[in-house]
């Protein structure tokens, strides 16, 4: 009985301090709006139970003057507004999605805008994607016209405006209640550059690719993963080194490249020595994976159309694949490219092919 007095007096003890921070939050003048919006977030890091904390906040009534915050001329009312956001929004989609509907994503958008102020465009950007995690808010996001400042961050905001900008992005795509997000060609010099740097394996990699694979579906991302340096070499290495996804997706924006032009691209995915890390994956990737190299590969050897095989052939092939070894049909194709392969002067070797 005590215990639950105490427990029943710490919880109206917690509410009367939410509601005193929250009330000066309100009706208080810019300096005290400033403190009480530190002291939410400073509550919600330091409390046992954040969660809680969160809803009660958002159902004081919170979240509206600090978006109206964000609008603020001063850099320390922006800043506070941000974090104390930041910290409402984490683990909790109801208040993601009262963000939004509160209207922080124009606000949002013209922080991204401030490149004089790193910290606050990386606030910005860390908001907007955990804001682009809950579903209901991808559509609005991505007609806000963030996209574009969010590639501009690709290229010159700070690595960890970088990694969120990847990741916001990566969270638009996935959107199904709109269709793909439209990626300016322009997006993919700094994306190679993030691929080429990361780990081919981990997850920011499994989002730059997918990202990579959308721009090649035009072709002007075409031509800008061509012309960025070592863009298809980059490719190649992360189908030999990256993970199943990552592999999944840079195949597959190389075989967009073939299908667009064969006679373009062929020889250009060759000299790279793409071969081996293909003809690995039509055995060990993920299902689609292995379509996708089995096309590339098909596509990469010299014969003429009416000799390449159909698609309904390849997904056999790939259904019959199992965990020892390459099927009799991909053997043949790889026996069929070496020929190919070695006139055209490329750094595959049998040993590597067939390794």
């Amino acid at each position: 009985m005590e215990m639950k007095e105490e427990n029943e007096g710490g919880n109206q003890k917690k509410q009367t301090i939410i509601d005193e921070i929250s009330d000066r939050l309100i009706n208080g003048e810019l300096p005290t709006k400033i403190q009480a919006a530190m002291e939410i977030r400073s509550l919600i890091r330091n409390r046992n139970s954040p969660g809680k904390i969160r809803a009660k906040f958002a159902g004081v009534g919170v979240i509206q003057p600090l978006v109206l915050m964000l609008c603020s001329q001063h850099h320390d009312a922006r800043e506070a507004s941000l974090l104390a956001l930041l910290n409402l929004a984490s683990r909790n989609e109801r208040n993601k999605e009262q963000i939004v509907t509160c209207g922080a994503i124009s606000p949002l958008v013209n922080l991204l805008k401030f490149q004089n102020t790193s910290k606050i465009r990386e606030l910005a950007t860390a908001a907007i994607l955990t804001l682009s995690s809950a579903p209901p808010n991808k559509p609005a996001i991505a007609a806000s016209g963030a996209i574009p400042l969010l590639v501009q961050i690709l290229s010159s905001g700070t690595i960890q405006g970088r990694v969120d900008a990847v990741t916001t992005l990566h969270n638009l795509s996935t959107s199904k209640q709109e269709p793909t997000i439209l990626l300016d060609s322009t997006a993919a010099p700094p994306l190679i550059n993030l691929l080429k740097e990361c780990k081919k394996y981990s997850k920011f990699a499994d989002k730059t690719t997918a990202l990579i694979e959308i721009i090649s579906e035009c072709p002007e991302g075409r031509l800008a993963i061509t012309n960025s340096e070592d863009g298809i070499l980059t490719f190649v290495e992360t189908i030999e080194d990256g993970s199943v996804i990552s592999k999944e997706h840079a195949v597959g924006a190389l075989l967009r490249l073939c299908q667009s032009s064969r006679s373009k691209y062929r020889e250009l995915i060759l000299n790279e020595g793409a071969m081996p890390g293909v003809l690995r994956l039509t055995v060990d990737g993920s299902k689609e994976g292995r379509m996708k190299a089995m096309t590339l590969l098909d596509l990469l050897r010299d014969s003429p159309p009416e000799k390449r095989t159909s698609p309904s052939v390849l997904e056999k092939m790939v259904q019959d694949v199992d965990g020892s070894g390459k099927t009799t049909e991909t053997a043949k194709i790889a026996k069929g490219f070496l020929t190919s392969c070695i006139k055209l002067g490329s750094r595959n070797t049998k040993d590597e092919l067939m390794r």
